[in-house]
């Protein structure tokens, strides 16, 4: 398993769009990715997962996956947050 911490820096946290390239980004991959806030864990799969974490400005979150291109998952997935999902 792979994980890596990301810090939330887009003004708007993830919302919809955000939340959608996340899981756009998950499904291009085999293995299994998590995002994990606090105590809570979510599929990175799932738009309405994603959502409901309503992840705000500046927060934590870690990415986890496991599989066989879980390096490469992780670092797509980290790439938008670096980016601010090319809002800013």
């Amino acid at each position: 398993m792979t994980t890596k911490t990301v810090t939330i820096r887009n003004r708007a946290g993830i919302h919809a769009r955000p939340a959608a390239l996340i899981a756009q980004t998950a499904n291009r991959f085999a293995s299994e990715i998590l995002i994990e806030r606090d105590e809570t864990r979510i599929n990175a799969k799932s738009i309405m997962g994603i959502i409901t974490m309503a992840a705000s400005y500046n927060s934590s979150l870690t990415i986890c996956a496991s599989g066989a291109d879980e390096k490469e998952a992780i670092d797509a997935i980290f790439a938008l947050f670096e980016n601010k999902f090319e809002e800013e």
